[in-house]
């Protein structure tokens, strides 16, 4: 057997440690059992972005920008439709055109949420939501997926779906974003590398075959 990566330190992060042996999740310094069901998903996200991209008025800004995510990939509807739901989601966010902006982690983190509610719909034939800025980004996304807003027990175990996958280390996507950044790629290209490398059935896979078990 190759042994890969086994044992070589590929990163030094302080976003998040994942303890497979013991059982624990470790995001930012906090437990994942000490966030999920308590805080926000935009509260995780502060956590996670501090020091590394702007905080401030973070569900405002990320409201603001679902609606521009939508005003940028409604045009590509009708091509996203004719696809799977990850390969539409990989149309959408392919159209976002590299920047070196202070907001770029904003736009991106709306603009997947965005993609994904999009992508969903469109291949399973329903019309698509517009966001609402007002609502909470799980609110809203979970909106846009169901065609309706969910009661507060929905929204509260969708949110803390969101939180417990927030960040899980090293895995596949998340180094195919790295290398992607390495060679000085802006932010757009190195989601779309890791999305593709979540396609492959060895990765993202495992939970598509969940979801049918289910």
């Amino acid at each position: 057997m190759r042994p890969g990566l086994d044992n070589i330190i590929a990163a030094e992060t302080v976003l998040s440690h994942v303890d497979g042996e013991a059982g624990r999740l470790i995001i930012r310094g906090h437990d994942l059992e000490d966030l999920a069901g308590r805080t926000s998903f935009e509260g995780a996200t502060a956590l996670l972005w501090e020091g590394f991209a702007p905080t401030a008025s973070l569900r405002e800004a990320v409201g603001r920008a679902r609606v521009r995510a939508f005003d940028r990939f409604k045009p590509l509807a009708d091509q996203a439709a004719a696809l799977t739901a990850v390969e539409a989601m990989r149309l959408l966010l392919a159209s976002i055109a590299d920047a070196n902006r202070d907001d770029e982690p904003v736009e991106i983190l709306a603009a997947a949420g965005v993609a994904a509610a999009m992508a969903a719909r469109l291949t399973a034939g329903h019309t698509l939501l517009a966001p609402n800025p007002a609502l909470s980004h799980a609110a809203d996304i979970l909106r846009m997926l169901r065609g309706a807003e969910g009661d507060k027990s929905e929204v509260d175990a969708f949110e803390t779906y969101l939180v417990t996958v927030i960040d899980h280390g090293l895995n596949a996507s998340t180094f195919a974003a790295r290398v992607v950044a390495s060679t000085a790629a802006r932010l757009p290209s190195a989601i779309v590398g890791a999305l593709c490398a979540l396609k492959g059935p060895l990765h993202g896979g495992a939970n598509e075959e969940v979801v049918q078990m289910l």
